[in-house]
């Protein structure tokens, strides 16, 4: 009998696989819920039937986090697995909510956006996305560090080049890290920003440096994916 629940709630069956087919719809559905819920003046008519859709959706959640849990042969192991946790976090905030109307605890239902990890189950995502780090974290690891020495570069450059200017915006090397940050990921805020000539120049190398900085780790994240979904497929 644990077999065949077993077969059922993992799609090893043909009822297993539309199971699996109406938990990722639910998961949509249940996220559109969240979303809408947000909306301003909503009618109470229309805000009960989004409860009751909330209703069903943990009922459905529950029963499924409850047959895996029974049928499982690590029982504690599954609780704290990854999959475990994403399942009992797409549900818990609801039970913990219940009855209660305290505002500290609406901050607690932002988890229902966990239940979009959920997904990772039905597909092969995670096995692809952890080989194709896998492939490549020491260079990522090498890039990462050379990363945060280039920022602690910029941070000094700017520094030495804006401190008289500005005082307040460059008080420290510290607070220029800031601006390193967000020149180097070509974000470009502009709170700060350089009005010197020799912080504009070399503001335009830095720049030129974090269009790169964000072009080769996608380059060797994206090489290293798509070199996992071709083994996948073979």
């Amino acid at each position: 009998m644990l077999k065949k629940i077993r077969g059922f709630i993992n799609a090893e069956t043909k009822a297993g696989a539309y199971f699996g087919n109406f938990i990722q719809f639910l998961i949509i559905i249940s996220i559109l819920n969240f979303s809408i819920q947000t909306l301003p003046n909503l009618k109470n008519d229309f805000l009960v039937i989004l409860n009751m859709i909330e209703v069903f959706s943990i009922i459905i959640f529950t029963i499924e986090y409850l047959l895996r849990l029974f049928t499982n042969p690590k029982p504690f192991k599954f609780i704290f697995s990854f999959f475990g946790l994403i399942d009992l976090i797409a549900i818990l905030p609801f039970y913990i909510s219940l009855g209660v109307d305290l505002k500290s605890l609406r901050a607690v239902r932002l988890f229902r956006l966990l239940r979009l990890l959920k997904f990772l189950r039905y597909h092969d995502t995670l096995t692809n996305l952890k080989q194709s780090f896998d492939d490549v974290k020491r260079e990522l690891f090498l890039f990462s560090f050379a990363t945060v020495l280039l920022i602690y570069f910029s941070s000094v450059g700017i520094y030495f080049f804006e401190n008289e200017a500005q005082p307040d915006a460059f008080s420290s090397i510290f607070e220029a890290m800031w601006w390193s940050v967000a020149t180097l990921t070509t974000v470009g805020y502009g709170d700060i920003y350089p009005i010197t000539v020799g912080g504009k120049i070399f503001s335009t190398f830095i720049v030129f440096i974090g269009l790169g900085l964000v072009a080769i780790p996608t380059g060797i994240v994206a090489s290293s994916l798509t070199k996992a979904l071709m083994k996948s497929k073979d």
